[in-house]
């Protein structure tokens, strides 16, 4: 890491001194904000700190000061999408729902999600380029992981119990099922309008292509 001079450390500490009287944690935001278009943009490799910092708004040396390294800002902009995920998960109540309908939520979720946030998208198929080492960096990425996983569980065993659902679903691979027909498509679409003549990015294909995943995932569970 570059070293940093005395006049930039006053700069540095006089930034963070305003900030902190604006938003408490409004830099690491910004920062995060600013690298998930860069490397959604850009990949992890081809991601400039300089551009990040530009994008924020903010100096140079705060990317250091908050995060360490640009691979370290990786890693965080990475966990940063997964915890929105799982929040706005929790936010559709998929216990309060009867399993089809709960199901059915579930799937739209995911599909909007990734139609709308193409940048998350683009990241992770970066992030597999890299074997996914930064994920395995993630603390507690299974914890993150497991309560969606015991909330489709949840939903399977209701579903089963009152007749609707088939049995013995595995919910990881419904899971998998779930947020890969979403992935694939928005993935490849460019690829995909190529080969079928036609735009698969418009509104009316994609929502289309939302009904059909909507009706693939419901008629595999049920009975």
């Amino acid at each position: 890491m570059a070293k940093v001079s005395a006049t930039q450390t006053d700069a540095l500490a006089e930034d963070e001194k305003v900030t902190k009287k604006r938003v408490p944690g409004a830099t690491r935001k910004k920062l995060l904000a600013a690298g998930r278009k860069e490397f959604a943009n850009r990949g992890l490799e081809g991601a400039r700190v300089d551009e990040i910092a530009k994008r924020a708004g903010v100096n140079k040396q705060l990317v250091y000061h908050h995060f360490g390294n640009k691979d370290e800002l990786y890693r965080h902009v990475l966990e940063s999408i997964y915890l929105e995920i799982r929040k706005r998960e929790q936010g559709l109540k998929l216990d309060t729902l009867p399993p089809l309908e709960a199901i059915q939520k579930l799937v739209e979720f995911s599909f909007d999600y990734t139609a709308k946030n193409r940048d998350f998208t683009a990241m992770l198929i970066d992030e597999n380029v890299h074997k996914g080492r930064h994920m395995k960096d993630i603390k507690d990425l299974e914890i993150l992981h497991s309560p969606l996983i015991s909330a489709i569980e949840r939903i399977l065993k209701r579903g089963e119990k009152e007749g609707v659902f088939r049995s013995n679903l595995d919910p990881e691979q419904l899971y998998m099922s779930i947020a890969g027909l979403g992935f694939f498509y928005f993935s490849n679409i460019y690829t995909l309008s190529a080969i079928f003549g036609h735009k698969l990015d418009t509104q009316e294909k994609i929502s289309e292509r939302k009904a059909h995943v909507v009706r693939l995932i419901t008629d595999a569970v049920v009975r």
